[in-house]
């Protein structure tokens, strides 16, 4: 009889640890994650994919996304389950709704460190004025910007035709006053238009100024500068005048750039089948801006794909990815690699 106890309590035990093993691997389940069609996005939902699986036993699948149509799917139909670089401002009203439904969590309001758009310099430039670092500065001297059509003028460069921000900013170049400072808007056919301008300046030693944005590929390999523009003059002179089409903007006032509103997002799926670790994790996963401009440049010289970055990212920045898993995850992510 004792024998027999032994054989049940022994099978028992297999059995609980089978079952137990079996649903501590299935905890997180499936995740689908947005494959936004910018290189940033597309090089973290790699990264996501790799961390959540290696190291908490996630099945993720990755779905092509942008952004206004990814928000809608995970608003109306729950899928996909993250977006892990939604840039929020077209869509702040209709975020914060989801939000406070609970049909949508903004798990981390900072992804990247120092990302947003405005002016740009080159380094260059400032190494020769180094008084430059100011947008009134830099509009008293139109003279070390020379426009390349009329050398009298200042150049400023601007978003190719049909861009949002090209609205934006020929109505800061009124509201700054530019063409009775001395300059005159550089039009910018497409954005490899606007890219060759800043390479070609780059290594000429020439000076550019302009419109640019990051994280990208640019500012990392040309070490670009953000220009102060000073105080943000109010968001009913942003959304009603600067945003707008010129003949809605009859009066625009200089200011900031709108801050960027860039979050990960999830749905309430995710919150369920990913748990406490799933959601720590993207809570903590926040890429300094110069590592992630480091990445996308070495996308753009290796012509790698986000899958391959991730890679590389994992393998040679461990001090950053770390920070964000605990240390059994830790464990299993490098093992996997």
């Amino acid at each position: 009889m004792k024998i027999i106890k032994k054989i049940l309590l022994s099978m028992f035990a297999v059995l609980s640890f089978t079952l137990f093993t079996g649903v501590a691997n299935a905890a997180c389940g499936k995740i689908t994650i947005a494959n936004m069609n910018w290189a940033s996005a597309n090089f973290m939902a790699e990264v996501d994919k790799v961390i959540l699986e290696s190291g908490y036993g996630c099945e993720v699948e990755l779905v092509p996304g942008s952004t206004m149509p990814t928000f809608t799917s995970m608003q109306e139909k729950g899928e996909p389950d993250v977006a892990p670089e939604f840039w929020a401002n077209a869509a702040i009203v209709e975020l914060e709704a989801a939000v406070a439904e609970g049909k949508l969590h903004s798990i981390n309001k900072a992804p990247i460190t120092g990302l947003g758009e405005g002016w740009w310099v080159l380094p260059a430039t400032l190494e020769k004025h180094p008084e430059l670092t100011t947008a009134d500065a830099i509009l008293k001297r139109p003279d070390l910007f020379p426009h390349p059509e009329d050398p009298s003028k200042g150049g400023f460069h601007i978003c190719p035709p049909g861009w949002n921000c090209e609205l934006s900013n020929r109505n800061h170049f009124r509201g700054w006053d530019m063409e009775a400072k001395g300059w005159m808007i550089v039009e910018t056919g497409s954005a490899a238009g606007l890219d060759g301008s800043i390479a070609k300046a780059a290594e000429r030693g020439e000076n550019w100024f302009g419109y640019y944005w990051s994280p990208t590929a640019l500012i990392g390999k040309y070490g670009m500068q953000a220009v102060d523009m000073g105080e943000f003059a109010g968001k009913d002179n942003w959304d009603n005048c600067l945003s707008k089409p010129e003949q809605e903007c009859a009066d625009p006032k200089k200011s900031a750039w709108v801050k960027s509103e860039v979050y990960s997002i999830a749905t309430d799926n995710f919150k369920k089948s990913a748990g406490q670790d799933g959601m720590k994790y993207l809570e903590k996963r926040t890429y300094p801006g110069p590592v992630m401009n480091g990445m996308l440049v070495w996308m753009g010289e290796n012509q790698a794909e986000g899958a391959d970055a991730a890679i590389e990212f994992l393998k040679t920045q461990e001090d950053v990815w770390t920070k964000w898993v605990s240390g059994s995850a830790a464990k299993k992510i490098k093992k996997a690699l």
